[in-house]
């Protein structure tokens, strides 16, 4: 068994574990209200900080190019609750039209 396998089972171990402790430690426990709108608010920030990373990250370096205005326009379009749609075709062209200009 190689290194990259053994740490792929360690990490499936890992994750199978941490997914299982929270059910196990609280049980039948109801979280307290500040908290539980905390726990809420966790995966739109998770996948905001990860729509973000993947726009402007680079590897080592922030770019900043056309897909940056598209992800400020889907944002605009979702704070003004538009459809899904209409954010995704807002974006795309607001991407594809930045790109034709610079």
């Amino acid at each position: 068994m190689n290194a990259a396998t053994a740490v792929l089972i360690i990490m499936t171990i890992g994750t199978y574990a941490l997914k299982s402790a929270g059910p196990l430690v609280l049980g039948d426990r109801v979280l307290p209200v500040r908290i539980r709108q905390i726990v809420d608010l966790l995966p739109a920030a998770l996948l905001a900080a990860l729509a973000i990373v993947s726009t402007v990250g680079d590897g080592q370096q922030i770019v900043v190019d056309a897909r940056l205005v598209g992800l400020v326009v889907a944002g605009l379009a979702l704070w003004r609750r538009a459809p899904f749609v209409v954010v995704i075709v807002l974006a795309s062209a607001a991407t594809a039209i930045t790109r034709l200009v610079t």
